[in-house]
């Protein structure tokens, strides 16, 4: 059974940075995408970033594109979420989610990381 767990959320002030970590064990597929997402109180999960299998593509929403840095350690099967100049609106839970080669969703998420941007 895979497990994604993800740390490195916490309390930042605006205008600070965070870097997310999502570890990915007990796989038994290949991935072909891995995603953050994140969804704030009393609003839908939305996307934030994804990355291909070989790391060669990336894709950002457009609240985080050109602050946010999406990488994939293979070696280490961790995925990481930089984000930039942080913003009140950022405060959310960010969730980590992986696809499987084959699949066209998402089928595996992690619990969440809780990341809070006061003002």
């Amino acid at each position: 059974q895979v497990q994604l767990d993800e740390s490195g959320g916490g309390l930042v002030q605006a205008g600070g940075s965070l870097t997310l970590s999502c570890v990915a064990s007990g796989r038994t597929y290949s991935s072909y995408a891995m995603a953050w997402f994140r969804q704030a109180p009393g609003k839908e999960r939305e996307f934030v970033a994804a990355i291909n299998w070989n790391g060669g593509s990336t894709y950002y929403a457009d609240s985080v594109r050109g602050r946010s840095i999406i990488s994939r350690d293979f070696a280490r099967n961790t995925m990481t979420l930089q984000v930039n100049d942080l913003k009140p609106e950022d405060t959310a839970v960010y969730y980590c989610a992986d696809e499987p080669e084959g699949s066209s969703t998402y089928d595996y998420w992690g619990q969440g990381t809780q990341v809070t941007v006061s003002s």
